[in-house]
């Protein structure tokens, strides 16, 4: 008995032990790309070994997605082998798996043909935060520690190519039209004012960042050029989310939080951000007016300050039906609010520059606006080797209110002639997006075909209400001259073709697009206008060649159309700055730009080298046009100026002396001639320049450092915008496990935002200075709270 007692007692003790040296499974996940092609590699062989040893652990395959998972891991430091019959093998060192890293996740993994005259290439399994193909930038937005805790706007002036005036409006490098995509849809769509949307999206949000020169045919040909927001969807089975609060010393505050639940069959997320701030701006500007008998000039003095507060709210579903089928819906809705005022002098000098005139002029503003977005894709795969359809639906309402209270008269030489005047704009969108995509892969998936049709539906109503106070009668009177009410109604029908072919290094995608359009709008004050339905064809060509397994060279063509919207067809006049005043213009056509890029890329283990050099050429550009007329008062509205050739070297640079240190640095120098039967002086040439840099460090005790700096000076069919230096910084603590954040962020602390601008026309000359604010120092607190579970995944092939 004593002897049964004594054996159960060991075995219970070493049960124990046992268990005690159970450490948690981790695992290994990513997807094999054809860096040529970009399509997914299906039965790439993956060998897993030990950090220190060349004894291959597990093996497995990845699926015909190209897919791959490792489970049942032990804690430890891993290798990676990818290789597939005509692709170089390629190594991922430094895998570290433990308590505080249970699943790792490599993201896409991109193999190359394979070149017999030099070594096997080996990369880090860190991602770099800039990413260049042949015809794309890519900029990853979990890798820069300067897009924690921000907003897509704050994000957007760090991405190589990318301009964000003061306004919040962000384009590409060179290209005078710039569309805004979320998610592969135009966010023009989703509201009226795009930086409104961009300054409430919280960085937390969003993946990646995709600048696109010339945009795949499966786009729409609107605009020079597209920058698509990639949204976060992949999400780690079981609880995930974060919670965070930055506040800054000028007044700005941004609280954000993000949730996700993925099981096996279905995910669902949430997302809610809410951020104030405090805008405060001043400006000069001086204009010479000179006519046939006389000259005078006007010396203009603004100062203004604003608040504003803004929420957006975001939700989704993933939901894979079967093995065939998958449906995502999501929903999203952004509110803002602001409330301002400002001050405006203006001196009237003689033409000896003698003071004749003061005129004061006080504003009060507040405005409002919102939009809901609803979206649905659903895809069906029709069989095992990657042929799939795809249905999208989207559909979005957004409106806007913005009051106006001008309180102008003559100081001098006495108080006299005061006007009191109320703005009240209301301006409603609706849209209706529907698209329809079809893949095929062909020849053992070496080529691809596309084929997809599209229709947009766009309605805006921009109501105006103008009214004066009449002090005789101590009551507002509705000025008939400026009341007015625009609508507008667009019909886009697209279909496209795309052909990809990929082999040896090589990829070649060709493709073409049509659009019918078809617009009408109305004016309250007389007039209809339709213009006449036109079908544009729109090809895309593009070939690539990686060799040596270290270069890339590529080449592209497409052809583009900037269609005039409402923004600028409308001419309702605003009258907020009587001297300077602005309205759109009902005459507008449609511009075609022809662009061609070429590119070229060499890779080495520490440091990247891209550069680019495109060229194109644009048929009635449609820009900004100011004149003057003989009383003194700037008429500014939109027209098709004329021809526009363009030739710029863009160059960018990455180098990583060690896994702790990078430096990246991009610039861009654009030359353009402007030809105009409008007027001799928009026969203009020039330059434009575009300089930006980075430093990124990873310090001991789990602290990162990382700063940029931004110069850019552009021009433009009546002149030049200057801007002065901008600079950012950001460091970063980690604390808990990794779990709690803790960052502190300085943009311009060297001084505030600056902008000249130099414009003349046939009978004036405008030099004009504005500064803004931006000068400010951030803290954010971000927490991570998550509760993972295993994936159930085929197990790897053990090798013996």
């Amino acid at each position: 008995m004593k002897l049964h007692l004594r054996l159960l007692f060991i075995l219970t003790t070493l049960s124990f032990y046992s268990y005690a040296q159970v450490k948690p499974a981790c695992s290994i996940r990513g997807k094999i790309i054809d860096l040529a092609a970009a399509l997914p590699v299906p039965a790439a062989v993956l060998s897993l070994y030990a950090a220190d040893s060349e004894l291959v652990l597990l093996t497995t395959v990845s699926d015909e997605q190209g897919n791959f998972r490792f489970q049942a891991l032990k804690p430890g430091v891993y290798k990676l082998r990818v290789s597939y019959v005509g692709f170089s093998p390629l190594f991922v060192k430094g895998i570290i798996l433990g308590e505080k890293s249970l699943e790792k996740d490599l993201g896409a993994l991109k193999i190359s043909a394979d070149q017999n005259s030099l070594a096997e290439v080996s990369i880090t399994a860190v991602k770099p935060v800039v990413e260049m193909t042949a015809d794309m930038i890519t900029y990853n937005v979990n890798q820069s520690i300067l897009g924690e805790g921000s907003t897509a706007t704050d994000i957007l002036k760090n991405v190589p190519m990318v301009q964000v005036d003061i306004d919040g409006n962000a384009t590409i490098a060179g290209k005078r039209s710039t569309r805004v995509f979320i998610d592969g849809k135009p966010s023009d769509y989703m509201t009226s004012n795009i930086a409104d949307l961009l300054n409430v999206l919280p960085s937390d949000a969003i993946e990646k960042i995709e600048v696109m020169t010339n945009p795949p045919v499966k786009y729409s040909a609107d605009g020079e050029g597209i920058l698509n927001i990639v949204l976060k969807k992949g999400f780690k089975i079981g609880f995930n989310g974060n919670a965070g609060i930055t506040t800054g010393l000028q007044g700005n505050t941004n609280t954000n939080t993000n949730a996700s639940y993925k099981a096996k069959s279905y995910s669902i997320n949430g997302s809610a951000a809410y951020r104030t701030g405090i805008y405060k701006s001043s400006g000069q500007s001086f204009r010479e007016n000179y006519f046939p008998d006389t000259t005078f000039y006007y010396d203009q003095h603004n100062q203004g300050r604003s608040r504003s507060s803004g929420g957006n709210f975001r939700s989704g579903l993933n939901w894979d039906i079967d093995t065939k089928q998958n449906l995502r819906v999501s929903v999203s809705y952004n509110k803002n609010n602001n409330k301002g005022n400002s001050g405006t002098i203006f001196n009237y000098l003689d033409q000896y520059k003698n003071l004749s005139r003061i005129r004061d002029q006080q504003n009060e503003n507040q405005g409002s606006n919102y939009n809901l977005f609803f979206n649905t894709d659903y895809e069906l795969k029709i069989d095992s080797n990657g042929q799939k359809l795809s249905v999208g639906l989207s559909l979005s309402r957004n409106a806007s209110k913005d009051f106006r209270l001008l309180d102008r008269k003559y100081i001098f030489p006495q108080y006299a002639n005061p006007v009191l005047q109320e703005n009240n704009n209301n301006i409603g969108n609706k849209v209706l997006n529907l698209n329809l995509d079809y893949d095929k892969p062909l020849f053992n998936k070496r080529d691809q075909l596309e084929l997809g049709i599209q229709y947009n539906y766009r309605k805006n109503d921009n109501d105006l209400l103008v009214q004066n106070f009449d002090f005789q009668q101590q009551q507002y009177l509705i000025n008939m001259a400026l009341t007015s009410r625009f609508l507008y109604t667009e019909h886009i029908l697209g279909g496209y073709a795309s052909y990809s072919y990929k082999k040896n290094g090589w990829g070649i995608k060709t493709g073409i697009r049509s659009e019918l359009t078809s617009v009408n709008f109305d004016l309250s004050t007389g007039g209809s206008y339709a213009l006449k339905p036109y079908l544009s064809l729109f090809p895309n060509f593009s070939v690539s060649r990686f060799f040596r397994k270290r270069y890339t060279i590529g080449a592209s063509y497409s052809m583009r159309i900037n269609r005039p919207r409402e923004n600028s067809l409308n001419p309702q006049i605003n009258n907020n700055d009587p001297l300077n005043i602005y309205f759109g213009n009902p005459g507008l056509s449609p511009s075609y730009t022809h662009q061609m890029d070429i590119s070229f890329g060499v890779f080495g283990e520490k440091w990247s080298f891209t550069p680019r050099l495109s060229y194109s050429t644009a048929r009635g550009v449609i820009e900004r046009y100011r004149t003057v007329a003989p009383n003194g008062v700037s008429q500014s509205t939109y027209d098709n100026v004329g021809t526009n050739n363009s030739l710029a070297l863009f160059l960018t640079g990455n180098y990583r002396p060690g896994k702790k240190v990078s430096l990246n640095t991009n610039m861009s120098v654009i030359r353009s001639d402007y030809t105009s039967l409008l007027n001799s002086t928009l026969n203009r040439n020039g330059f434009s320049f575009r300089a930006a840099g980075g430093l990124s460090l990873q310090l001991p005790f789990k602290t990162a450092f990382e700063s940029n700096l931004t110069y850019s000076s552009n021009l433009n069919a009546q002149g030049r915008t200057q801007g002065s230096l901008n600079t950012s910084f950001a460091a970063r603590k980690l604390f808990f496990d990794n779990r709690l954040n803790i960052r502190i962020s300085g943009t311009d602390p060297f001084g505030r935002r600056n902008n000249t601008l130099y414009n003349e026309g046939a009978n004036f000359r405008l030099n004009s200075y504005s500064s803004s604010n931006t000068s400010n120092l951030s803290l954010s607190i971000n927490y991570r709270f998550t509760k993972v579970r295993k994936n159930p995944a085929p197990p790897a092939t053990s090798v013996k």
